[in-house]
């Protein structure tokens, strides 16, 4: 194991954007890849960095 993953709460306090928006995201297959884990969504900080570095600049 390398780094703790991420909840919902974590990203979006990370990303700085709502909950709510990550997870419309989600649901239209956008924002950074999550995965399933039981019955809740969890992201791996790298793959949360690969998502934020292609984006650009804002």
């Amino acid at each position: 194991m390398s780094q703790k993953l991420l909840s919902i709460e974590d990203l979006a306090d990370y990303l700085g954007v709502p909950k709510g928006t990550l997870y419309q995201w989600r649901t239209k297959g956008y924002g950074p890849p999550g995965r399933r884990v039981g019955k809740y969504v969890r992201y791996r900080p790298e793959d949360v960095d690969a998502w934020v570095e292609q984006q650009g600049v804002a």
